[in-house]
C-alpha cells in the first residue's frame, strides 16, 4: 500500500504547485522590464505593488497588483477544477506562502496583500469583494495602505462567517495571521505614528 492515498497525493501536489505559482515575484519582474530598477533598493525594499508605486510609475504598480492577485486566484481555480475544494484551500495557503517566502529570493518576499485578495476572490467572490471594499474604505479613511490591508485581513474572518457556510473559517484565520505576521514592522510603525501614508515615501 502506498504511503499516501490519491487524495493526499493531490493535496501535496497542489501545495507545491500553489507555492510555485505564488512565488513568482511579479513586482521585481515588472520593475526590471519597465526599467525602474531593483525594488530592493527602492522605498521599503518590498516587492509588492505599494513599493512599486514609490517608483512613481502607476502603470507598473497597477500591473503588479493585478498579477500578484491573479497568481493567487489562478492557483485556487486550477486546484478546484482539477482536484476539488480541499485542494483549492491548500493551494490558496501555499500561494500566499510562496509570495511571502519565495525560494528564488531567499525566502524574503512580499507581504501578500494582493495575493490574499486574489485568492479570496477565487475561493468565494463574496468574501473577496467584501475584503477589497474593506481595504478601500480603510485606506480611504486613514490614507495608510498597510492599515487597509490589516483591516481587510481581520475582517475576512468575519466575512467568511457571515457570507459563507464557514468551511473556509480555519483557512481564513491562518491567512489572516500570516498577513499580520508579515506586517509586524508596519504594526509597530502604526503604533508609533510613523507609518507612511499613501503617496508618501
Amino acid at each position: 500500500m502506498p504511503p499516501f492515498d490519491s487524495s493526499m497525493t493531490q493535496l501535496i501536489l497542489w501545495a507545491v504547485l500553489g507555492y510555485l505559482m505564488g512565488s513568482v515575484p511579479f513586482g521585481m519582474i515588472i520593475a526590471k522590464v519597465m526599467g525602474l530598477g531593483n525594488l530592493r533598493n527602492i522605498g521599503s525594499g518590498n516587492i509588492g505593488a505599494t513599493n512599486v508605486l514609490r517608483t512613481g510609475n502607476k502603470a507598473a504598480a497597477a500591473l503588479t497588483l493585478i498579477f500578484d492577485a491573479a497568481k493567487g486566484a489562478v492557483a485556487v481555480l486550477l486546484a478546484r477544477a482539477l482536484a476539488g475544494e480541499d485542494a483549492a484551500q491548500i493551494a490558496a495557503l501555499a500561494a500566499l506562502l510562496g509570495h511571502c517566502f519565495p525560494v528564488w529570493l531567499g525566502f524574503n518576499g512580499g507581504k501578500g496583500v494582493a495575493t490574499f485578495l486574489g485568492l479570496w476572490l477565487a475561493l468565494d467572490w463574496r468574501v473577496g469583494v467584501a475584503c477589497c471594499l474593506t481595504w478601500l474604505v480603510a485606506a480611504a479613511i486613514w490614507r495608510i495602505s498597510s492599515l487597509g490591508a490589516l483591516a481587510a485581513a481581520a475582517m475576512s474572518v468575519i466575512w467568511v462567517l457571515v457570507l459563507t457556510d464557514s468551511s473556509a473559517f480555519a483557512l481564513s484565520i491562518i491567512l489572516t495571521l500570516l498577513v499580520y505576521w508579515r506586517h509586524s514592522a508596519n504594526l509597530a510603525r502604526i503604533k508609533a505614528g510613523t507609518e507612511p501614508k499613501i503617496g508618501k515615501s
